[in-house]
């Protein structure tokens, strides 16, 4: 089988539309990979991320905040959709409307239910890389988060720690606790 384009990438995804699928599908090597959505914990510690992130990069203009509908085309031809990623201002001064062709300064994968480490990982490295300011990995089932630099060996954060991301968001703090979906407790039920 041939390697798909970016060409050939477009018209999948346009069929997927068509047809109400909603996958996030990603290119690497020439291969599309189609992943279904994700478990519901997952999808919250994103929400709530972004949720975070954007409450102090707006204010600041500081650039732009993508959930995993965001595709970037890489330099190396593939497109890839993280689970959050930032976009400074001064490299992305307008959204287009298409995918990215950059990559993104601040990329962010969660590991979901069926997701192995290693593989995100390698995936994590790989935006950093082709240039990625800073790569985190969460691990929800661990209850950590991985910082990756360019520079130096990856911090791990657990849920008494606070996570920074000085090089991007200057006096940010966010404890890794706030990361999980909480559980309400009966009375917070009531209304």
């Amino acid at each position: 089988m041939p390697a798909m384009t970016l060409k050939d990438f477009n018209q999948v995804q346009t069929l997927f539309s068509k047809a109400g699928l909603d996958y996030q599908i990603e290119l690497e090597d020439g291969i599309i990979s189609v992943r279904g959505p994700s478990d519901i914990v997952s999808s919250e510690i994103s929400s709530r991320l972004i949720a975070f992130l954007f409450a102090w990069i707006n204010p600041r203009r500081l650039g732009r905040v993508f959930d995993s509908a965001g595709g970037f085309i890489m330099p190396d031809t593939n497109v890839k959709a993280p689970d959050v990623s930032f976009v400074r201002a001064a490299r992305l001064r307008q959204s287009p409307r298409y995918f990215g062709e950059l990559v993104p300064d601040l990329v962010v994968e969660i590991k979901s239910q069926g997701d192995r480490i290693k593989l995100i990982e390698t995936k994590v490295l790989k935006f950093i890389e082709l240039g990625a300011t800073v790569g985190i990995l969460i691990d929800p089932d661990e209850e950590t988060v991985t910082i990756y630099r360019s520079t130096g060996e990856p911090t791990v954060l657990g849920n008494g720690d606070i996570l920074t991301v000085a090089e991007l968001f200057p006096g940010w703090e966010f404890p890794v606790s706030e990361l999980w979906p909480p559980i309400f407790t009966e009375e917070e039920t009531q209304f």
